[in-house]
């Protein structure tokens, strides 16, 4: 299988950096999976399950805000948070969750409290997709 360059990038550090096979990225348009000379894309992200496939098991990362590129050289992810499924505790995403649910409550406007809300709600399915992976999923 033809495998390409694909950067994920946090404001703390370069989370990974490898040649890979395919990333499934959760976009705020729907999830959508790279291969190798994928034509050239630009998606802000979801919360949801980044997939890194490449040799060996599949990696698994929760990201949150931020943005994917793909061209055909490579895919680069922008996150601002980037956190192995591993090393995610259910109390991190509950704290984000609260905060996100804060942070519609305190919205001063119709517009606000849409955009606040759609965090929210994919927040929360995030949480529920890493709670089934995590209790013995794939």
């Amino acid at each position: 299988m033809a495998t390409f360059p694909f950067e994920l990038v946090s404001p703390e550090r370069l989370v990974y950096s490898g040649k890979v096979s395919e990333v499934v990225v959760p976009g705020t348009e729907g999830e959508f999976g790279i291969l190798a000379g994928h034509a050239p894309f630009v998606s802000t992200l979801k919360p949801g399950v980044l997939t890194i496939k490449g040799e060996g098991a599949p990696q698994k990362l929760f990201v949150r805000g931020g943005f994917a590129e793909a061209n055909p050289q490579g895919l680069t992810v922008l996150a601002e948070t980037a956190i192995p499924l591993a090393e995610l505790r259910s109390e991190n995403l509950a704290q984000m969750i609260k905060d996100a649910q804060e942070d519609v409550e305190d919205a001063r406007d119709e517009a606000t409290k849409a955009r606040r809300l759609t965090v929210l709600e994919s927040l929360k399915s995030a949480a529920s997709a890493i709670e089934s992976e995590t209790r013995g999923g794939h």
